[in-house]
């Protein structure tokens, strides 16, 4: 299958030596620039999905079709779509939203060995040294998270994103999988090994929803944005600006659509 590749470059010894070289400190504030700036540029955002997915499947590919249909769906409810800002599934899903004027395709672009360079449908990005301050920046700011077929990196954003919902470092946040054949070998090793010997809790099976109905994932986002809500308000957080946007939004759609969100 043809593999999109960007310009090569000096990366994997070069970069590696002149960082572990450098003063621990100027890496300090990289990292600090990495943060700083990604909680500027999204910290206002209102009701977004993360999707990840594999680089590396073309616009041919039904993976790439479905991550853009998913997004339009998403652009269309009011709903912005953040992604990895590369090619594949992330280039899908920046497309499928980019038509929606109304809302932010959001790319959180990575410097690799071999150059990735953001894909052209992109609102608003940036690019990130370090995949940590990346990965926070892709999962802080998402009411749910969306997982296409993917290879180590995806897997990572996956199992990332698990560990947070699971330890409820997030809560009420919803992550659902895309390709049910694809990860049925992954979720048969999850029931019968993890869940078998006592790795994880029976509980622990509900926090993924392995699906391909693409209208269900809509529903089911929606339904998460009131229960967001409640839970926010119940703990008194009514003044946060994650609130209050989540209510500028339900308060726009209620004049557009008669008050169903």
């Amino acid at each position: 299958m043809p593999r999109r590749r960007g310009k090569q470059k000096e990366y994997t010894s070069s970069r590696y030596v002149k960082d572990i070289k450098s003063a621990d400190v100027w890496s300090v504030f990289k990292i600090i620039a990495d943060f700083v700036q990604g909680f500027d540029e999204l910290g206002e955002l209102g009701p977004s999905v993360t999707i990840f997915g594999s680089a590396r499947v073309d616009e041919n590919h039904p993976y790439y079709t479905q991550a853009m249909k998913l997004s339009d769906m998403l652009g269309e409810r009011g709903y912005n779509v953040i992604t990895g800002g590369g090619p594949g599934v992330m280039e899908a899903a920046n497309r499928g939203a980019y038509k929606h004027e109304d809302i932010e395709s959001i790319g959180l672009n990575i410097e690799l060995n071999s150059e990735q360079q953001p894909n052209p449908y992109i609102t608003k990005g940036r690019s990130f040294d370090y995949f940590f301050s990346r990965k926070v920046m892709l999962v802080k700011y998402s009411m749910a998270y969306v997982i296409f077929p993917g290879g180590f990196g995806t897997l990572d954003e996956m199992f990332e994103a698990l560990t947070l919902i699971q330890t409820r470092k997030v809560w009420g946040v919803r992550l659902f999988v895309i390709g049910t054949e694809f990860y049925a070998p992954l979720m048969e090793f999850i029931r019968t090994k993890l869940l078998v010997e006592g790795m994880i809790e029976g509980s622990d099976m509900n926090l993924i929803t392995l699906t391909d109905d693409l209208e269900f994932v809509i529903i089911e986002i929606e339904k998460s944005l009131k229960a967001q809500m409640a839970d926010l308000e119940k703990e008194g957080l009514n003044d946060t600006k994650y609130y209050q946007s989540l209510l500028s939004y339900v308060t726009n759609r209620s004049g557009i659509d008669g008050g169903s969100i």
